[in-house]
């Protein structure tokens, strides 16, 4: 993955997020009429699962980089002083 389709994927989580937050407290003032409040809860259950299949993504990203036998895996520095 590029550095930049890292960072676009990083602002996607933030945004869906944010939109998360906000309708969880525009849902919490109850300002809001049943079917906005059942509209509301459709569109946060859509964003919390792209939020936690962001999340698994990264996951399995940081456990592929982690994983010893894995070519392209993160290997620990040459002691210097050989």
């Amino acid at each position: 993955m590029t550095k930049k389709a890292a960072t676009d994927q990083v602002q996607q989580f933030e945004a869906a997020m944010k939109d998360l937050e906000s309708i969880v407290s525009q849902m919490e003032s109850g300002s809001m009429s049943l079917e906005e409040s059942l509209g509301a809860y459709e569109k946060g259950i859509a964003l919390f699962r792209q939020c936690q299949s962001m999340l698994e993504q990264a996951q399995q990203r940081v456990q592929l980089l982690s994983d010893p036998s894995n070519e392209n895996s993160a290997q620990p520095f040459a002691d210097l002083e050989d």
